[in-house]
């Protein structure tokens, strides 16, 4: 049987809305072969080096940076980034957040660590938040500015009566050039570019307080046997120097760039998190609207700005309404694959048009209104 086909004329411009890897803006991707892109060209000599600062420093202007804070960056993307945090950022213990399958695997592997005391965990169920507090003896707490899993956004701030030299690491894979943040209540805010910052996954960058800093020198010259690739020391060196440890993905880094400076050309991060609140707007106001939908973020102020998970009713099978949209070409509303729930998920990403977002739900209500 033939898939139902939406009108021509009622189809985004852009039909790409994948949660990561994420929407890369076409002209960024046509540049990589242009004469006098740095492809094929060594990372440790001065053109691949120039890129690197401007990453660093348009970071560095996006986000306003503090004294002293400082951007690093290496291979290997938040994943790598959890272990490195664990044994160079962590003392003793962490208090963790979790409210989804990424802010659970980071304390997963605080767990797995045998020379870290069990994490405290401060859990909520998938679509609610809950934020570590204080512990006793703990001497870094962790979460996520936005859990990309269930579309739940949590705020940035250094919880109450901590330790004066505890730290606070924020995982902002998923809010990263989307979602403003004050990265001075901070003392790592870590990402990889696969989301709001149009690049591709493999690479990981942090921005980092100089207490973060002073902490991974004193792990790394203690007792605990730190791999080179792990060593967060040895990264902010490189950086330092406009490099990383070993060879980078060019391409990561010259799209990372080309997205950083397009976002501070439209008028920073200010301008990105209009811009996402008002796409993902679109998106909320439409599920409340529609008899067959409903926000799954059930909290309008835990309700992600660029990460938007909406159910769908048990009459209308979510992964066939999919399935269906992909036949038209509309790609990536698939929901989180652990999640285990009857809903789409869609990005709204600072580089996806407000237009392509109408046009989306447009399109959801045609194939709701033909779902049988």
């Amino acid at each position: 049987m033939a898939e139902p086909k939406i009108p021509r004329d009622l189809l985004p411009a852009d039909p790409r809305f994948g949660s990561g890897p994420s929407r890369i803006r076409r002209d960024v991707v046509a540049s990589l072969a242009e004469p006098g892109s740095v492809m094929g060209t060594s990372h440790r000599q001065p053109p691949v080096r120039h890129v690197v600062a401007a990453i660093r420093e348009e970071l560095r202007e996006l986000y306003d940076l503090p004294a002293g804070y400082e951007v690093a960056l290496g291979n290997g993307g938040a994943t790598l980034f959890w272990d490195m945090a664990t044994v160079c950022l962590v003392e003793k213990r962490a208090a963790t957040g979790v409210y989804g399958e990424f802010t659970r695997k980071f304390s997963s592997a605080l767990q797995r660590a045998p020379f870290l005391a069990d994490p405290a965990v401060f859990h909520a169920e998938p679509g609610k938040l809950r934020l570590p507090q204080a512990v006793s003896g703990v001497d870094t707490y962790a979460w996520a500015h936005n859990e990309t899993s269930t579309g739940v956004v949590a705020p940035i701030r250094r919880p109450d009566d901590t330790d004066d030299d505890s730290l606070v690491l924020i995982d902002a894979t998923s809010a990263a050039g989307g979602i403003a943040a004050d990265v001075s209540t901070t003392d790592a805010y870590y990402f990889s570019p696969q989301k709001n910052l149009s690049s591709d996954g493999g690479l990981w960058l942090a921005i980092l307080s100089p207490a973060a800093i002073e902490r991974s020198n004193k792990m790394t010259s203690s007792a605990r046997w730190v791999p080179q690739m792990l060593d967060l020391s040895l990264a902010v060196t490189n950086s330092r120097a406009d490099q990383t440890l070993n060879t980078p993905a060019l391409a990561t880094l010259i799209m990372l760039e080309a997205q950083c400076r397009w976002l501070l050309d439209q008028g920073g991060m200010a301008w990105a998190a209009l811009r996402t609140a008002s796409t993902s707007g679109t998106l909320y106001r439409w599920a409340e609207d529609n008899p067959l939908t409903t926000p799954f973020v059930t909290d309008p102020a835990l309700r992600s700005p660029v990460v938007v998970t909406i159910d769908i009713d048990e009459s209308v099978d979510a992964a066939q309404l999919c399935a269906r949209a992909r036949a038209n070409g509309i790609l990536d509303i698939e929901p989180y694959r652990k999640l285990g729930r009857n809903q789409i998920r869609v990005a709204t990403f600072s580089s996806i048009e407000p237009s392509d977002v109408e046009a989306l739900s447009a399109c959801l209500d045609w194939l709701l209104e033909h779902h049988d």
